[in-house]
């Protein structure tokens, strides 16, 4: 079965028309993208879209060839001018299944949102799942759903779709995901290869034809992954958007509670609210059981948080203390904690505050607070396969 993408953009396309954003002026070349169409065996168009028959014969192919065409969401603006010879598109009820002469079985699966849905086999046995923009699979359950080969689907807008696929089974370490549906949320190019590396996906140009079934050399997942930044930097918003679309993440949180400090709580609670409802919560800074356990992914935020509660138990804020083993003492929890990193088996994400670049503390307590967790980030960054570091919101790879 082999799927040609006539578009691979949002609605309007990218980039939209008469919009002034950054991402919409760079939009050009192979960034410049149709709304998403995609054609089947040359026999099944999924979403008719304006200029679907020019984009197919820029692909080197014909929509003679197509015997049904349906569409998987409502087209807002004018009507859609059908082609000559193509069937009148239309929209298959939720579970309901249609046969069509080619071969190809195409079942209707219901979302959490306006629109619809298609796992399509084909005559060789191979699947594809078809998402709408902002659609998720509703209603799944363990054991229910089929594995598919590919899947195509809003990757940038609904990361939380692939996780419930990868919850029930039906997304597997084989399939190849394809982010279709791309508008200016995200900078095209690197920026955009690296957020959907992130989540086990690809992105490719309009009019490329893909093989179901084919392997596709995707970079892995990064197993761990340090990201940094400053103040407000956009290091904890990078860190949750990794893991987004995965289920059952452990969220651990080195903070804990603090009675009576009202702006902790709103922090608290701005964090809470960003993160799946699906993610569990540890307020814990005993990191090193989590690590050695085996579980789901684990967030911690934030490598920064730790230190300090680890330099509170030493007594390294007192110079008499911390030259009377204090320091070794803190030493000894750091290489216990990146040895548990290195070992572990569990995917992490770990935050964590860049302040050497800032103004030199004025106490000797901050100082040393500000060395030591310099050193801490070298050590914990020596032990991942990925670093960031968010400036402005902007995350730079500095390894991986």
């Amino acid at each position: 079965m082999e799927v040609t993408l006539l578009g691979t953009g949002g609605p309007e396309g990218l980039p939209r028309p008469d919009c002034p954003c950054a991402v919409c002026a760079t939009a050009s070349g192979v960034d410049a993208r149709g709304a998403t169409a995609l054609l089947v065996d040359g026999a099944l168009l999924l979403d008719l879209t304006p200029g679907a028959a020019f984009a197919a014969a820029r692909a080197g192919h014909s929509l003679g060839g197509v015997r049904q065409v349906l569409l998987s969401h409502p087209h807002d603006g004018p009507a859609v001018e059908v082609p000559a010879g193509v069937p009148q598109p239309g929209r298959v009820p939720d579970g309901r299944e249609l046969a069509l002469l080619t071969g190809h079985r195409v079942r209707a699966v219901a979302l959490d949102a306006p629109g619809t849905g298609y796992a399509v086999t084909g005559p060789d046995g191979l699947r594809l799942l078809y998402l709408p923009p902002g659609g998720a699979p509703a209603g799944l359950e363990n054991g229910s759903a089929e594995t598919y080969d590919m899947v195509l689907a809003d990757v940038v807008g609904r990361p939380d779709a692939l996780a419930r696929l990868r919850a029930v089974g039906a997304l597997g370490p084989t399939t190849d995901v394809v982010a279709v549906h791309l508008d200016h949320d995200v900078p095209s190019g690197a920026e955009l290869r690296r957020r959907l590396a992130a989540a086990g996906a690809r992105a490719v140009p309009d009019g490329t034809t893909l093989a179901v079934g084919a392997y596709e050399d995707v970079p892995d997942v990064p197993r761990r992954t340090l990201v940094l930044g400053g103040a407000r930097s956009g290091k904890s918003v990078e860190a949750e958007r990794r893991l987004e679309a995965f289920p059952e993440v452990q969220y651990v949180a080195t903070g804990g509670t603090r009675d009576g400090d009202g702006e902790w709580a709103a922090r608290v609670s701005t964090h809470r609210d960003r993160r799946p409802g699906s993610w569990r919560t540890a307020e814990t800074c005993d990191l090193v059981p989590l690590l050695k356990d085996d579980g789901p992914p684990l967030l911690i935020d934030c490598l920064s948080l730790w230190l300090t509660d680890a330099m509170d138990a030493v007594g390294a804020w007192d110079d008499a203390e911390w030259a009377d083993g204090g320091e070794r003492a803190l030493r000894a929890r750091v290489r216990e904690l990146t040895d548990a990193v290195r070992g572990t088996r569990r995917t992490v994400v770990a935050v964590s505050n860049e302040v050497g670049s800032g103004i030199v503390p004025a106490t000797a307590s901050g100082r040393r607070y500000r060395d030591e967790l310099g050193r801490l980030n070298a050590a914990f960054a020596g032990e991942c396969e990925q670093v960031l570091l968010v400036v402005a919101g902007q995350a730079l790879v500095l390894r991986g």
